[in-house]
Formats: structure tokens, sequence, C-alpha cells
């Protein structure tokens, strides 16, 4: 019973984790500007990415590579939205005007 709930959620945990890294990837195709981009991209990726650790941390159990995996998990939570912000930042002031409703889309 255990083993099929824990199965059960690892594959929970991979879906998911497919899915944002899915709508990240969309947004950051279709969506029309840098400050757009960067916030899916940090965002959604870094959910999406999430979940996919959780689901390895499930599958390796009480071991030295789920502290490792957790670990990793801990660094993007942490640089992932850094490094959008930073984008988003340069992008800013370098002059980059924010897409608005009213633009044509580029």
């Amino acid at each position: 019973m255990i083993a099929t709930a824990r199965i059960g959620l690892i594959g929970v945990c991979l879906a998911l984790g497919l899915f944002f890294t899915l709508v990240s990837a969309t947004g950051v195709i279709r969506l029309p500007d840098v400050f757009s981009r960067a916030h899916t991209a940090s965002q959604a990726d870094t959910l999406g990415a999430g979940f996919a650790l959780a689901a390895v941390a499930l599958t390796l159990g009480w071991d030295a590579a789920t502290v490792k995996t957790v670990l990793l998990l801990v660094f993007i939570f942490v640089t992932n939205p850094t490094a959008a912000h930073a984008i988003a930042r340069a992008a800013y002031e370098e002059g980059v005007e924010p897409w608005t409703t009213g633009d044509e889309r580029r």
C-alpha cells in the first residue's frame, strides 16, 4: 500500500514538473517582451524543476543522494529568480520599454 502511494506521488510530482516546464517554455516563446519572458522563466521553470527534483528525491528514498537533490532544489529556488531579476533589471537600465496592451506585437 505504501509503495503504491509512493509511486503514485512520484508520478504526480513528475507530471506536474513536466507541465510547469512546458508552460514555462511556451511562455518564453509566446510572450512579447523580456520582462514577461523573465517572469515566466523564473516562476514556472522553478516550479517545474522543483516538482521534478521532488520526484527524484522520492524515487531515491532516504539516501545521501537525496540530500544532494534537496540541496540542488534549494540552490535552484535561490538562483533562478535572482537571475531573472538581474536580466530584467539589465534590460530596464538599457532602456528597453515594457510591452503594453496598446503596442503592436513584436
